[in-house]
């Protein structure tokens, strides 16, 4: 998620969100692919949110090995109790959504002092790039890119007019269902044994969670629908937004991200553990450890 405009683009997009209700697109549970060990390399992929971003260390201009506390780094680490020789490359780009990963101008770029594994032009092309000069040598691959592209599904034109927004906001979703199915596509054609893990969506409008959960819950079910049969998904909401009371919702989204204490929808350290625990829940690798 891209740092310097987060703050206005929350604003605009809870100011809007609370009006429009959509009902949560049916999916059923990925199986994904057959179970395949860690092999030599890792390939993290994504937005700021698979890179580690947290706003502190961005406004402090520490570098990208500071960013050490992000799930990529914890995951990893439960891996490397399985293959302690595994190596991480992280291509992740804050800002990123599925437009810009396919096509480059990942807009976020400057808002960190570089990428932990430096490349030119579309992060899908230097994804693929490394798969095919790796080949059989990578699994996991994990990919995180949602959280950019909601605020595209209220289409900015609109400028807050509802009818205008109900009028897109399918469109939008099937945007962004036909661009992720793309990109799972070809990293699975490419590596087609790898255990390929997408990060499911979440709410953290902590201001509207009931009147804005019906979007999130229908991103969270086309990423599972675009992942069947083709790669496993890490479920979000479980960690971020369990059952609960509006209350017990509310402090589990404060204490796990940044954004009552900061505005900043970024997870602290704790929810970043949680979500590699969804992670390694997901992989299968528990059951053949």
């Amino acid at each position: 998620m891209e740092r310097c405009t987060m703050s206005l683009k929350l604003k605009i997009f809870t100011g809007v969100l609370g009006l429009v209700l959509l009902t949560a697109l049916g999916a059923s549970a990925a199986s994904g692919p057959v179970y395949e060990a860690p092999q030599a390399y890792y390939l993290a992929l994504g937005d700021s949110i698979a890179y580690g971003f947290q706003p502190a260390k961005a406004r402090a201009g520490l570098p990208p090995s500071r960013f050490n506390t992000g799930y990529v780094d914890v995951f990893a680490a439960r891996l490397r109790t399985i293959a302690p020789k595994l190596r991480v490359v992280n291509y992740a780009c804050p800002g990123e959504s599925t437009k810009t990963f396919i096509h480059g101008g990942c807009p976020g770029r400057g808002d960190v002092r570089g990428l932990h594994d430096a490349y030119k032009g579309a992060q899908l092309e230097a994804a693929l790039a490394f798969l095919r000069a790796h080949r059989g040598q990578v699994s996991p691959i994990t990919l995180t890119l949602w959280g950019n592209d909601v605020f595209e599904l209220f289409a900015p034109a609109c400028k807050g007019d509802l009818v205008c927004i109900r009028s897109h906001s399918s469109g939008g979703l099937a945007r962004f269902a036909s661009r992720l199915a793309s990109i799972v596509g070809r990293l699975s054609a490419a590596a087609p044994q790898a255990e390929i893990i997408l990060t499911g969506a979440w709410n953290f409008d902590v201001e509207h969670l009931a009147q804005t959960d019906p979007l999130f819950r229908s991103v969270d079910a086309t990423i599972a629908r675009v992942a069947a049969g083709k790669a496993r998904v890490a479920r979000m909401y479980p960690v971020f937004d369990p059952a609960g009371s509006p209350a017990s919702k509310r402090a589990r989204i404060c204490a796990l991200t940044f954004i009552c204490s900061k505005g900043d929808p970024h997870p602290t350290d704790a929810g970043y553990r949680a979500m590699a625990a969804a992670f390694l829940a997901a992989s299968g690798y528990t059951h053949h450890s």
